[in-house]
């Protein structure tokens, strides 16, 4: 075993992490920055949209809106989104016939304050508990427009109903602005999207890993894992190579005829060998690598609470 082992061990650990958390596509970003945004009031987050400041937060609140639109179980909604797919091509993947967004203007109360939420750009954020219901291209004949050269009558279809209603409480993370009419808002921004649940953030979680948790702790258990074996082999290969190398020259017991060249001073015995400095600063580095270390561990494993 050497220290090259152990980092290549870890840089192998830290690759099948980050290809773990790759596989949940776009969902993984999404819930990373929902747990990780800074919740503040909604009265705070009004208050960042007037003062022009542009940062990602979170708010939770009650969904207020005075043109609800009904289900056909007579619930009051304020978004629907229907998505009809079709099972085909090269790979068996879900591709897309058609979406149908029925969305109204709405806004989070909390208290006497209110924000508004930017519907327009609210896309992959959007995150609720799906029905769904599985068919064939036929069925949907009355609902989407398949046209003459679209997927054959059998093959495989799905739809997907996303929805919220007036009546639920609600979580938004974005960033707080000003509309066009000057209302303050919670939209996309700074490269971030919007994200819109009706779920505590543990189920929402649930949903954006597609029920995959044990795919979410191997990933999280190898990210942890890498760090720790590359901490440990540049601790290793510190120790190794500067505080104790293979091959240790003392100090001569007779003075250096070269002026300036002894390392004992006088009346005292051999001084130190090697480079004390940058043997302090590995040490430092490997504390450094090992909080940093900790700290992405708690990040992707400890249960979401306000920050």
């Amino acid at each position: 075993m050497t220290p090259q082992l152990l980092v290549g061990a870890g840089i192998v650990a830290l690759v099948a992490g980050a290809a773990v958390l790759a596989s949940f596509g776009p969902r993984y970003r999404i819930g990373r920055l929902l747990t990780t945004a800074r919740r503040v009031s909604v009265g705070e987050a009004v208050a960042l949209a007037r003062s022009g400041g542009r940062r990602f937060v979170r708010v939770d609140g009650r969904i207020d809106s005075d043109d609800e639109f009904e289900d056909a179980d007579h619930r009051p909604l304020v978004l629907r989104r229907t998505r009809f797919e079709h099972r085909g091509g090269p790979l068996p993947t879900w591709r897309t016939l058609d979406l149908q967004v029925e969305a109204v203007r709405f806004e989070l109360s909390e208290g006497l304050d209110s924000i508004g939420v930017d519907r327009a750009v609210l896309g992959d954020g959007l995150v609720v508990v799906p029905r769904r219901s599985v068919g064939v291209v036929a069925d949907l004949a009355d609902r989407v427009a398949v046209g003459p050269n679209g997927p054959p009558p059998g093959t495989p279809a799905r739809v997907t109903i996303e929805q919220v209603s007036s009546v639920e409480h609600a979580i938004a993370a974005g960033v707080p602005t000003l509309d066009p009419a000057g209302a303050p808002v919670l939209s996309a921004g700074g490269g971030r999207p919007l994200i819109l649940t009706t779920l505590e953030i543990p189920e929402a979680m649930r949903i954006l890993t597609g029920g995959a948790v044990r795919r979410s702790r191997v990933a999280a258990v190898s990210l942890a894992a890498g760090a720790g074996l590359l901490a440990i082999g540049a601790a290793w290969w510190i120790v190794a190579t500067v505080l104790y190398p293979a091959t240790a020259l003392a100090a001569s017991p007779i003075p250096s005829v070269l002026p300036g060249s002894d390392t004992r001073s006088s009346g005292q015995g051999p001084g130190l060998v090697g480079d004390p400095g940058l043997a302090i600063l590995g040490v430092a580095g490997i504390a450094l690598i090992a909080v940093l270390a900790t700290l992405a561990y708690v990040r992707l494993t400890a249960r979401p609470r306000d920050r």
